[in-house]
């Protein structure tokens, strides 16, 4: 990702990111369904906690339309099925983050 102008950190699993403190600087959360340890879902689910407004997308080499639903019911953005389109990962993370810092600036105005 660092070619297309992000820096991508990448962890061994879901607990290893929350344990890192990685999550208070970043801008979007790439995360997969299944994964050792804790799974996607639970990932997002603790994320949420702690970082309730930060943009998940999640990538899955197993579409499974249950777990999908579960996904964006607990606020993923984008679910996408591997192969995917990276044009399209692109487009909605570039969305993402730009809509998030909007935000930062507003209101660091105030």
């Amino acid at each position: 990702m660092d070619s297309a102008g992000y820096t991508a950190l990448v962890f061994a699993s879901g607990t290893d990111l929350l344990a890192s403190g990685s999550l208070a600087k970043a801008d979007c959360l790439i995360t997969d369904v299944r994964m050792p340890g804790i799974s996607g879902i639970e990932l997002q689910r603790r994320v949420r906690l702690e970082r309730p407004d930060l943009p998940v997308i999640f990538i899955s080499a197993f579409p499974d339309n249950d777990i999908r639903q579960r996904a964006l019911a607990g606020g993923a953005k984008l679910f996408l099925s591997k192969p995917f389109d990276a044009a399209v990962l692109l487009r909605t993370i570039d969305g993402l983050t730009r809509t998030q810092s909007n935000v930062t600036e507003s209101e660091e105005d105030k």
